[in-house]
């Protein structure tokens, strides 16, 4: 068994550019072929340029996409991890319960309240040493995101994933995110604790129940506010992602969504642990991680890989190989090469 990941993940956006330049490569052909039969009927034009190799530009276009997507592959260095170290950790257990209704757009918090407790849960994670990690996403519904890990680089990719579209359901079931976290955790006696980070509005069920539940199980709840409590408009986008306005209700007033400041401090509460709002110069969870920090650690056992091994060479030789193979393709045809009448009598 080996572990694959990538010790620069972020270059794989690069891949994006590649169906970006095909929509280019065809609306310039489709500009070339007009310009062409404005000189003639496509016949005549044809005989002019008799020369030209028919489709080898699209050939060479494929050649040089295919060798880009070689190249941001081998920059971002894939590795392999060949070797399972089995060891004992000591740590405590952290599931995060990430709010991802639409009323986390709001920019009361800069830059807006998601991407700042996504900010700050990236921190988080920076901090953590022995400790495992889960995520779990919710709005009407509760999915889990990541499953508890001590991987933390498969933390922040999965966390860089995470927008409000994620969950279809709008509404905040806080409390469904709970049982949720709670059943994510497994039987072994360790210290757990779930971190809810939500602005606590259009809470829909018992979540201060579900608190205490946990809570009897030894499972500490804490909660972190986002957002202010006198409301913030929320940001409208097109499907270009640009910012049209803000949202209205069917009465064409705009949509305030405030802080449930309540709400949240009586699910802290009912789940022994701390309530902390947010501002925009700190999104609390550096407090809160102090609180979970004072929880006794307990031992476990843990799998994980070493001794990773770069593979960047599989993908750049290739790369290379294509842009010669691109580069030896000429746009035209050779002499030799007219002079050869396979089909000719």
């Amino acid at each position: 068994m080996e572990l694959v990941r990538f010790e620069h993940i972020n270059l794989l956006y690069a891949l994006f550019l590649i169906p970006l330049l095909a929509v280019v490569f065809r609306l310039m052909l489709r500009w070339r072929k007009k310009a062409l039969a404005l000189f003639g009927e496509k016949k005549v034009i044809s005989k002019l340029i008799y020369n030209t190799a028919p489709g080898k530009a699209v050939t060479k276009f494929i050649l040089l996409m295919m060798a880009l997507a070689f190249l941001i592959l081998g920059l971002s260095n894939p590795q392999v991890g060949s070797k399972l170290v089995e060891g004992e950790r000591k740590g405590i257990d952290i599931m995060i319960a990430l709010d991802v209704s639409t009323s986390m757009l709001a920019e009361d918090i800069k830059p807006n309240r998601l991407e700042k407790a996504k900010q700050s849960i990236s921190r988080l994670i920076d901090q953590l040493s022995n400790d495992r990690i889960g995520i779990i996403v919710f709005a009407g519904k509760a999915y889990t995101q990541l499953p508890i890990t001590t991987d933390y680089a498969a933390a922040k990719m999965f966390l860089s994933t995470i927008n409000t579209n994620i969950v279809p359901v709008q509404g905040t079931a806080i409390g469904e995110a709970i049982n949720l976290a709670v059943s994510s955790f497994d039987d072994q006696k360790h210290s757990k604790a779930i971190i809810i980070i939500s602005d606590g509005e259009n809470h829909e069920d018992d979540a201060a129940r579900a608190a205490a539940e946990a809570a009897e199980a030894g499972i500490r709840i804490y909660t972190i506010g986002m957002g202010q409590p006198e409301g913030s408009p929320i940001p409208a986008f097109d499907q270009f992602n640009r910012k049209t306005g803000y949202k209205k209700d069917r009465q064409g007033n705009t949509v305030v969504t405030k802080l449930n400041e309540i709400m949240l401090q009586q699910i802290a509460s009912a789940g022994n642990g701390v309530y902390v709002r947010a501002t925009s110069a700190s999104a609390g969870l550096q407090k809160i991680f102090d609180e979970v920090n004072k929880l006794e650690k307990t031992e476990y056992e843990s799998k994980m890989f070493s001794d990773y091994e770069a593979r960047f060479q599989y993908f750049i030789a290739p790369a290379i190989l294509l842009l010669i193979l691109e580069l030896l393709m000429f746009d035209r045809k050779s002499r030799i090469m007219n002079k050869i009448k396979i089909f000719d009598r």
